[in-house]
């Protein structure tokens, strides 16, 4: 009997993030390996688009369930509907990318269907007809394998732990409509208030974070106005951060900090990255004035290479580092974004 596989389109406001469609291209290789079919899914209002757009990333067929009502994600009706989607469809495997949404719905879907939930999956290996999971527990110290013996196993992709496959323009597949109804719903959105950062951590190839320690910079006079230690402090964080931001803008990457930097006030809690903030898996990541706190690890250590800037030659960092710089960072990170502009040309 051939394998069904489901893919869930995540978006907002019809864009989906990258990692949509590397879960296509993961459904596919299943697919492929298992002798199967992969089917997308995608909820939502005039997101045909989208649908047309899974078929480009290798979706053999795209259920579309279109209407007002789906115009907004509500975890009642998604998890009703995709619930139905994949039990309609007698799917074996429900794939769907690691956000926000996500995690709520295929927790949801899990109870609805009696099946199990593997979260954050970071590898899929294929063990007979049966698709086992691993993913980082303990805060990445540790990696467990995961297999459900219900149906569908639901499995939800990190972000950037998986390759994009190529879109090929104009390719195409059946799309099947589907009925919106999902009965009745109780939340109802009242608006969205935009970051003020315009972070992205999570899709970013390339992240320069810092810490607590791009606020010690001793040839620094804050100014009079700056009374107390605490807004010293601050002031001294954001001059520190600017080089920070300055490196991130040579190498188009994004910003990032660790908890400790998000708590003292220095950066907004968006550009947080650790276990209570992003999990990130970029290609590049470099830390500068982090120590290296056990929850930071658990929020970047899948990242391909990292660097590591601080003064400290004990500093837990450098432990996960593949390249570490013990030095002063006020003069390091400048010199890296000089020599990177001369490189890059900018």
């Amino acid at each position: 009997m051939a394998t069904k596989i489901l893919v869930y389109i995540d978006h907002f406001e019809g864009k989906a993030p990258t990692a949509s469609w590397e879960a296509v291209g993961v459904g596919t290789q299943l697919a492929e390996t298992l002798g199967g079919t992969v089917s997308a899914v995608v909820f939502g209002h005039q997101v045909e688009p989208l649908a047309k757009e899974a078929a480009e990333y290798g979706a053999s067929e795209v259920l579309l369930v279109d209407g007002a009502e789906l115009k907004d994600y509500r975890p009642e009706p998604f998890a009703t509907l995709l619930s139905r989607v994949a039990r309609d469809a007698d799917v074996s495997l429900l794939l769907l990318p690691t956000t926000g949404r996500t995690r709520e719905l295929a927790g949801l879907v899990a109870v609805d269907l009696e099946s199990g939930a593997t979260l954050d999956a970071t590898a899929l290996d294929v063990q007979g007809n049966s698709v086992v999971a691993t993913r980082p527990i303990f805060g990445g110290k540790l990696f467990t394998q995961e297999a459900c013996s219900a149906r569908p196993h639901i499995i939800t992709l990190r972000s950037r732990a998986f390759p994009k496959p190529e879109a090929v323009p104009g390719r195409a597949a059946p799309i099947q409509r589907l009925a919106p109804d999902a009965g009745a719903v109780v939340t109802k959105v009242q608006g969205y208030k935009p970051s003020v950062s315009g972070v992205s951590l999570s899709e970013a190839a390339v992240i320069v974070s810092g810490g607590r320690g791009v606020s010690n910079n001793p040839k620094l006079t804050p100014p009079a106005e700056a009374a107390d230690e605490k807004t010293k402090e601050i002031w001294r964080a954001q001059q520190g951060f600017s080089l920070i931001r300055d490196l991130a803008k040579v190498l188009g990457a994004a910003v990032g900090a660790s908890r400790a930097a998000v708590d003292a006030g220095y950066v907004p809690y968006p550009h947080q990255v650790g276990q209570t903030g992003k999990v990130v898996s970029p290609d590049l990541y470099i830390a500068c004035g982090i120590s290296g706190a056990i929850q930071h690890l658990a929020g970047m250590r899948t990242s391909k290479t990292i660097v590591a800037i601080n003064k400290d030659p004990e500093a837990t960092i450098f432990k996960l580092a593949r390249f570490g710089v013990v030095g002063d960072l006020f003069e390091i990170v400048p010199a890296l974004a000089e020599e990177f502009r001369k490189k890059l040309g900018k």
